[in-house]
């Protein structure tokens, strides 16, 4: 081997992924890559992790925090992208990757897939909801309009307003529509208005221009001050073609400024022609209300007669009713009287003391019937437990005694003793009397022969 290969320079693994990354960044220290994203995820930290891939490879990537806030739109998997950045190594896992300065969608500008996602976002959130959305009045007194006064929007509203409805109160709230901070300030507007200004409506106007210039009014914080509000928003920005995500939280859409003032306020002259026309409308209602009414009141006035001879007829009706109530009434009275009387002979038939004593008769019939029999059955009952015991008497064992009889029983068992086959000499037997036992022993057992 030559000497260069028989002491070959050997790296640690540090040493050489460290020579690698200086190679690739000094080499690629900017490019551009076209990918689609996928795996892509947003840590705490707020920085945006993403692989960036197409049909043969993929590269990791990362974008930053500080780089990630000026995106005007939130990255998703299947986004096609350019991106710019820069290739550098990450040491503890020994893998490259693009940390990402800068990305865009292809086909489509930032702004308008920004504009895409919180537009789909809103509507989930129900910020677009028509059922949510506040009436106009018909003929507002003051109207606040959030807008530059500077602009040519205020000088096309305030012209139309001038128009149709001079004596209309308006007033301007001035704000940047756009650039910078623009959306914080028609926020701060809006909320301005709806604490320390009575007004009817509010109108947030500008004039035409690109997406850019209207992205002020295409902010999600502008969309919830709208819904916000406690007063009815009108959005008329940019021209008819413009759409923005504040004409779809606002509570009407006019297509430009000048349409949002003719949308408040109709012209006096229209007005006054309306009520001219309600009032002739009312004019002769009332004129074929009024003939109607005569014409009743001259059919009341002829069919109605002279007072004194309704009032001597009516003398005359009462006259007949009181006869005829008076001759009813007779006859109601003669008859109650005698109903009156066959009811109170009825009831002195059915009278309490008639009926109590001829209770008490039957009560007292029954108690001596029931005495009676009682007795009868008393009597009889004695004569047969008379009988009764005297047979009881007859059949008792102590009957028999008395008659000269005993009873003999065998010590110790007390068994009684009907023959003499078991005594044997010896034995102690019990002899019970009519009078008293006695105790005595066997001497000599005697078998009867002729038993």
């Amino acid at each position: 081997m030559s000497p260069e290969r028989q002491n070959p320079e050997v790296y640690s693994v540090s040493e050489l992924t460290e020579k690698i990354k200086q190679l690739l960044e000094d080499r690629f220290d900017f490019v551009w890559v076209e990918g689609e994203i996928s795996n892509f995820s947003t840590p705490a930290s707020g920085h945006y992790y993403m692989v960036l891939k197409d049909e043969k490879a993929q590269i990791r990537s990362i974008m930053f925090r500080t780089q990630a806030r000026y995106l005007k739109f939130l990255p998703e998997n299947g986004m096609k992208v350019i991106a710019q950045g820069r290739i550098t190594i990450y040491a503890p896992r020994g893998e490259y990757q693009i940390v990402l300065d800068y990305l865009e969608p292809m086909g489509v500008g930032a702004l308008a897939v920004a504009f895409e996602q919180l537009k789909k976002k809103l509507a989930g959130q129900g910020i677009f909801d028509e059922a949510i959305k506040k009436p106009l009045p018909f003929l507002p007194q003051r109207v606040a309009v959030i807008t530059s006064p500077t602009g040519a929007a205020i000088r096309d509203f305030l012209k139309i307003i001038r128009r149709r409805f001079a004596n209309l109160e308006i007033i301007v709230v001035p704000v940047r529509v756009q650039g910078e901070g623009a959306a914080a300030e028609i926020v701060e507007a809006l909320d301005m208005v709806n604490r320390e200004l009575k007004v009817d409506v509010i109108v947030l106007t500008r004039g035409g221009g690109s997406l850019e210039d209207l992205w002020s009014f295409n902010m999600e914080a502008l969309a919830h001050a709208i819904r916000r509000s406690q007063v009815p928003v009108v959005s008329a920005v940019g021209h008819e073609i413009d759409l923005t995500i504040a004409d779809l939280a606002a509570d009407f859409r006019a297509p430009t400024p000048s349409a949002a003032a003719e949308l408040l306020v109709v012209e006096k002259e229209t007005l006054l022609n309306r009520i001219n026309e309600t009032r002739d409308r009312l004019v002769s209602v009332m004129a074929r209300s009024i003939k109607s009414l005569r014409q009743e009141l001259d059919y009341l006035a002829k069919a109605l007669r002279d007072p004194r001879k309704r009032l001597a007829d009516t003398w005359i009706r009462l006259d007949e009713l009181y006869a005829t109530i008076t001759r009813l009434m007779d006859l109601i009275v003669r008859e109650r009287r005698i109903r009156l009387g066959t009811e109170r002979r009825a009831l002195l038939l059915q009278s309490p003391i008639r009926v109590v004593s001829s209770m008490k008769q039957r009560l007292d019939f029954q108690k001596r019937a029931f005495m009676a029999a009682i007795s009868v059955r008393l009597h009889n009952k004695q004569m047969a437990l008379e009988h009764i015991e005297k047979r009881i008497t007859d059949l008792s064992p102590l009957s028999i005694l008395r008659r000269g009889y005993s009873i003999t029983r065998k010590l110790p068992l007390k068994t009684i003793l009907k023959d003499v086959s078991n005594v044997r000499r010896g034995d102690q037997v019990q002899v019970l009397l009519s009078q008293g036992e006695l105790e005595c022993q066997v001497n000599k057992v005697k078998v009867d022969e002729s038993m």
